[in-house]
This record gives structure tokens, C-alpha cells and sequence, in this order.
């Protein structure tokens, strides 16, 4: 296929552009700068400038594509109006993408986040939460499924809080540059609380095989790790650190902070079974022994 991919430069974007040039096809990835450019089409990507904000530019990629993958996001989780800002623009480029793949039975993949329900790990079939801080993406994400009765062969990765590679990204990844900012590794609550995790590597096979395989108005998670406590995740970094190991106030975390206080294992038994994903790579706290002071 011919892919069109947004967010094709970050942690799991350049991870997805390999993957999927690695398997046969070629891809069309949106670039916001001429950083980005360059390291797209180093790995062997064409590339067409634009950002979220460019909605013409979105349409244009998505018209000339057999397939879409959408990555892109602003991560801008400095403040609630910030966080806002950045979920209406997701919104608004996935609900162009999506108009432009309707009737054509083309592949459009979504990314989305796994959900938390108390006392369980999360599956496949549980819905996203609509409330909350992050709620809007939950939205967005099922408006993109329901496209599947629009002609699109729609479907949602759902990515567990931590992605990450050679010690970074992810959930993880703030814990470790927040602690280098204020000199103590910390954890919000009592640090019992769980986060899943997953490889980029291991994440980018999954996208590849959705947009592949994955049935109209599907769900599918890309979990390695079912959940690490938080404090166990803290107490690696702070080692790597070389600074203390403590429990910090939610507020901490601005607007992420009462996501960053909850219980959140998830499963990712169904989408092993169905479409054949095994991770293979580190685990998360393997792999934050890469973590350098």
C-alpha cells in the first residue's frame, strides 16, 4: 500500500514509517518542519508539509493514499486549556481525514489510549472513557470507528500509557524529566497503581498489521506490559538518577495528574490471538536501565 501517515517523525511515527517500509510499502508522511522532512525522507519516505492545522493539505494526503495511519498530536499538557486546544485540533484533522476515505473501503488507523476500569485489567471490548481530562480523544476515536458504516475500513490501536524506547517516552518518560527538574523521582498516590507499556518497536508492528488486517470499527491493544507499579517505575529512575525515591503531590503533573493516580492494567490477550502480535522487545523496566544521569 501506499500509507499516509501523520506524526511520522516522533517516538512511535518514525518507529510505524520503518515498520512499514520494512514490509513493502510506501509511505506519505506529513511533515511540520524541515527537521521532520529531512529525517522522513532519510528513512525513505516521501513527504508532503503541513500540520494539523492544515486540513486542504490533510485531504490531499489522504486522497492520494491506499491507507491512512494517524499519529499526529500536539502533546501540549502544560495547562487544561493547552490540553483542549490540542485534543480540538486532533479532532478536526481526523474528522477531515476520515470524509475523505468515505465510500473507498480504504484501511484508516487511528491512534487512541487504553482505558481503566478498577480492580481489572482493561480488554479490547471495553469502551473508551468520555470523561476526564482526555475525554474529547475518547470522542474523536469513536467517531472515527463509526466511519466504518461510511465505507471506511476504520480502526483504533490503542496505546497504553508508556511507550517508550532506549529508556524514553510515555508516561515514564515525564516521571524521568520531571525528576530531573525538581531532583527527586516521584510517584503520585501510594505507587501501588499500574501503567501498561509497550516497545515503539513492538507498537509499530501493530499499526502495520491493523492497517493490513484489522476489521471496519475495531479496537486493538498494543500492551506488552500488562501494568508496572508506578513506584517500581520510579524507584528505576531515581536509581538511574541517582535521586531519591518519593511520593509526590498529584498537582505535580498539571493536568495529567489524576490519570497519573489511577489503577490502569490492561490485556492485550484478544489482539495477540486475532492478529498474531507478540512483542518481542524489552520490557519497560528493562528498558529504563538505559536511562542515563
Amino acid at each position: 500500500m501506499h500509507v499516509f501517515i501523520t506524526g511520522g517523525s516522533g517516538l512511535v511515527g518514525s518507529a510505524v514509517v520503518s515498520e512499514l517500509l520494512g514490509n513493502g510499502h510506501t509511505v506519505l508522511a506529513l511533515a511540520r518542519s524541515d527537521a521532520s522532512a529531512r529525517a522522513l525522507e532519510r528513512a525513505g519516505a516521501q513527504t508532503i508539509r503541513g500540520d494539523l492545522a492544515a486540513i486542504d493539505t490533510l485531504r490531499a494526503g489522504a486522497a492520494q493514499s491506499d491507507g491512512v495511519i494517524h499519529l499526529a498530536f500536539a502533546n501540549d499538557f502544560s495547562s487544561p486549556e493547552a490540553l483542549d486546544r490540542a485534543i480540538a485540533e486532533e479532532t478536526a484533522a481526523s474528522a477531515a481525514i476520515g470524509e475523505e476515505l468515505v465510500g473507498s473501503g480504504r484501511p484508516l488507523v487511528r491512534v487512541s489510549g487504553t482505558p481503566s476500569f478498577p480492580g481489572r485489567a482493561s480488554t479490547e471490548d471495553d469502551p473508551l472513557p468520555v470523561g476526564g481530562p482526555v475525554g474529547g480523544r475518547s470522542q474523536s476515536v469513536t467517531a472515527t470507528l463509526a466511519l466504518a458504516d461510511r465505507g471506511v475500513r476504520a480502526s483504533a490501536v490503542r496505546l497504553p500509557r508508556t511507550v517508550h524506547n532506549n529508556g524514553t517516552g510515555g508516561f515514564a518518560g515525564l516521571l524521568t524529566q520531571i525528576a530531573r527538574q525538581t531532583g527527586v523521582s516521584g510517584y503520585p498516590g501510594d505507587g501501588t497503581q499500574r501503567w501498561p507499556a509497550v516497545h515503539a518497536l513492538d507498537a509499530a508492528v501493530l499499526f502495520r498489521l491493523a492497517l493490513e488486517e484489522a476489521d471496519a470499527g475495531t479496537a486493538w491493544h498494543a500492551v506488552a506490559d500488562e501494568g508496572d507499579a508506578v513506584r517500581d517505575i520510579a524507584a528505576v529512575i531515581g536509581r538511574r538518577l541517582g535521586l531519591p525515591v518519593e511520593r509526590v503531590p498529584e498537582e505535580t503533573y498539571g493536568p495529567l495528574g489524576p490519570i497519573f493516580a489511577m489503577d490502569q492494567p490492561s490485556s492485550s490477550a484478544r489482539t495477540r490471538e486475532l492478529l498474531g502480535w507478540e512483542p518481542t522487545h524489552p520490557s519497560l523496566l528493562e528498558d529504563l536501565e538505559n536511562i542515563q544521569p
